[in-house]
């Protein structure tokens, strides 16, 4: 029987323009990016040559300004570039959804001349980004951030000090967004900086040993006495709290379509397998319990990108959309555990060895249930927004 051959998504295209980047990114992302995903990610290697191709692509800067370099496209087109590398491999798709996160502040907050300034070589050049909010005991709790930025007198010059934990890129970014409490406590005392990767002061830890996304360093990053220039600082002092909030929004909408591009890529292998696999003298796919099972995975991977799509319109629209940012983030990942688990069970045995994607995917999803806040935490924004906050 011949090889099985997926059917590309049928990709929401608002213009031609957007029609070519999808042809020109899937095409890229079956010749650069597939065909060593499971090598790499064994290897634990960071593919930074394809973030170099990516650059030179213009797909590091989407979503932005076409005066500073970017793509100048709508959210709803740039998700689903994200969607497609993720398919191919999620450490590529979450580190573009990451660099793209790191630019937010300088984009939507900086004065014209730091635009100027640092936004072309970070959207058109090869940089990449890190976001640095989480720290060891403030995760989601970004109203709790203990690394400080302190106003030296003599020089005008921000120090900070204090450890960022949870890092994606942390060691091997360009660039780090960081906020920090200049000062007091609560949300009105954080503010946002642009410190350079080779800041003197600036180190990461060794990268975690995550149980996927091997590929991808998640590291803590120290900042000891690290000196940057008011130039530097991103929105007025006390602002980052809203800084940050604004880009978790967005950031959100990232790792939706990060979880479905997963599921979508769950789906296809055990479409695949069960096409050609024999059993009983038959086809797998012949099995309605096996066909009932595919078809429940396809109808939430299609519900998840529907729900993350409506969340980027709005966006693009103007228009509030972080309760629906929230909800995207919940439902597609826990589509993404949820598809690749049935991916896993589908292949049976296979399914749970490294010959196959699936066991992969498996241990990828698990980790979009965490990253830009916990599903748990989803939830809690969820229900704010249809009844109020929490009552102390």
């Amino acid at each position: 029987m011949p090889d099985h051959v997926p059917q590309p998504v049928d990709r929401i295209a608002p213009t031609d323009e957007a029609r070519d980047l999808f042809a020109l990114v899937r095409e890229l992302a079956q010749r650069e990016v597939a065909p060593t995903a499971a090598e790499q990610e064994e290897a634990g290697r960071f593919p930074r040559e394809v973030f170099a191709l990516l650059s030179e692509s213009g797909l590091l800067g989407l979503p932005y300004d076409a005066a500073y370099g970017g793509g100048e496209q709508p959210y709803e087109v740039y998700l689903q570039v994200l969607e497609e590398l993720a398919a191919a491999r999620l450490t590529v798709g979450l580190g573009v959804s990451v660099h793209t996160l790191a630019c937010h502040a300088l984009a939507g907050f900086g004065t014209e001349e730091q635009r100027a300034a640092h936004l072309p070589a970070m959207l058109g050049g090869d940089l990449l980004g890190a976001y640095c909010l989480s720290e060891p005991s403030a995760g989601s709790d970004a109203a709790s951030l203990r690394t400080r930025a302190v106003r030296d007198g003599d020089t005008g010059d921000w120090v900070l000090t204090g450890t960022k934990a949870w890092i994606t890129h942390g060691g091997i970014a360009d660039f780090y967004t960081v906020l920090a409490r200049s000062g007091g406590e609560g949300p009105r005392g954080v503010t946002a900086y642009l410190v350079p990767g080779d800041a003197p002061g600036l180190s990461a830890a060794s990268p975690e040993k995550k149980m996927g996304m091997k590929g991808s360093p998640t590291a803590q990053v120290h900042f000891d006495g690290v000196r940057v220039s008011d130039d530097r600082r991103l929105g007025a002092e006390g602002q980052g709290f809203a800084i940050a909030l604004a880009a978790l929004d967005s950031g959100r909408l990232g790792i939706a379509a990060c979880a479905v591009g997963v599921a979508q890529a769950a789906l296809d292998a055990a479409t695949g397998y069960v096409v050609q696999r024999h059993q009983f003298g038959r086809p797998l796919a012949d099995f309605q319990g096996l066909r009932f099972l595919l078809a429940d995975m396809a109808t939430q991977v299609a519900a998840g990108r529907a729900l993350y799509l409506a969340a980027a319109r709005l966006r693009d629209a103007g228009r509030p959309f972080g309760k629906e940012a929230a909800m995207a983030k919940l439902l597609c990942t826990d589509t993404a555990m949820k598809v690749t688990t049935d991916a896993v069970q589908v292949l049976g045995g296979y399914g749970y060895t490294t010959d196959f994607p699936v066991e992969r995917y498996m241990r990828e999803a698990k980790a979009l249930q965490i990253v830009e806040g916990t599903n748990q935490i989803q939830r809690m924004v969820i229900a704010r927004h249809l009844v109020g906050p929490e009552t102390r």
